[in-house]
């Protein structure tokens, strides 16, 4: 069992073994069960291998694949297990699959779902899932359902997201059809304020983060709020504190009204630039 809270091994990109330690304390600290990384994530897998050996029956462990065809994703499939020091991974994952060109390469004859599966039939891994960004991502994931039975799904959302009527009601249609499946929806960028524009980076996201911990409680308890969602943490150990803790407060959902005031407050925008 997974908990709500999901630890996105994004975060330890670009961050130290000293950071990245400390990361795994917290979430030791939070009861957060649930590791989701990426061999794209720089040397994440390599440090959350370094806490296998002594907490692999403490977690749930999901990494991915962005290769599309059936050598090159079997490879890199055993190349994480070497990398996070496992026998099997838990879930693993169609790493950002959004571009319908990618998705027939994916998809078709010799593409990485023939990989995937042939892991879960040599129980290197348990579950399958297909993740993507951006504001297509819903449809496709729907198109992706249709294709295989996905164990989960990941994608954006957040309540400036939410606001786009053809976006949320794209969503809530995959909310549906995992619930009838019973497959995991995991979401990411629930802290995102908006893109970076003149504001020069200062974290370890590509997109302008929330930074208070008041505006941080508000949207991680608005996602949580949601019916039948995870939480995918934030992409910066420095943030990660402040969204755990958030998450472990939770009581109650954000009124619309409060949603409102804060989007106003701090000028929040799409990441994606102009909806769909």
């Amino acid at each position: 069992m997974s908990t709500v809270t999901i630890f996105g091994g994004a975060s330890l990109m670009r961050c130290t073994e000293r950071d990245a330690d400390r990361a795994l304390e917290l979430l030791l600290k939070y009861g957060v069960n649930h590791i989701d990384t990426a061999p794209l994530y720089g040397d994440a897998e390599l440090f959350i291998g370094s806490w296998m050996d002594k907490h692999r029956k403490n977690f749930f462990l999901a990494t991915k694949t962005a290769k599309r065809k059936y050598q090159e994703a079997r490879e890199e499939i055993h190349r994480s297990l070497d990398r996070l020091r496992v026998q099997h991974i838990d879930l693993i994952q169609l790493h950002s699959l959004a571009h319908p060109d990618d998705w027939d390469k994916a998809m078709g004859p010799g593409g990485v779902l023939e990989a995937v599966i042939e892991a879960r039939e040599q129980r290197l891994v348990r579950f399958i899932g297909v993740t993507g960004h951006g504001w297509m991502i819903a449809a496709m994931h729907k198109r992706s359902l249709k294709r295989f039975d996905f164990d989960a799904v990941l994608m954006p959302y957040n309540y400036v997201m939410h606001l786009n009527e053809r976006y949320r009601n794209e969503f809530q249609e995959v909310v549906r059809i995992c619930q009838e499946r019973k497959a995991a929806v995991q979401t990411i960028k629930s802290i995102a304020r908006g893109p970076w524009g003149i504001t020069p980076p200062n974290r370890n996201t590509w997109y302008q983060p929330l930074e208070d911990q008041e505006d941080i409680d508000k949207v991680v308890h608005w996602l949580i709020g949601q019916p039948n969602l995870f939480l995918n943490t934030v992409g910066d150990v420095g943030l990660l504190p402040k969204v755990l803790d958030a998450a472990s407060r939770f009581q109650r959902c954000p009124t619309d009204e409060e949603m409102g005031d804060l989007v106003r407050k701090n000028e929040m925008s799409s990441l994606f630039g102009i909806g769909m």
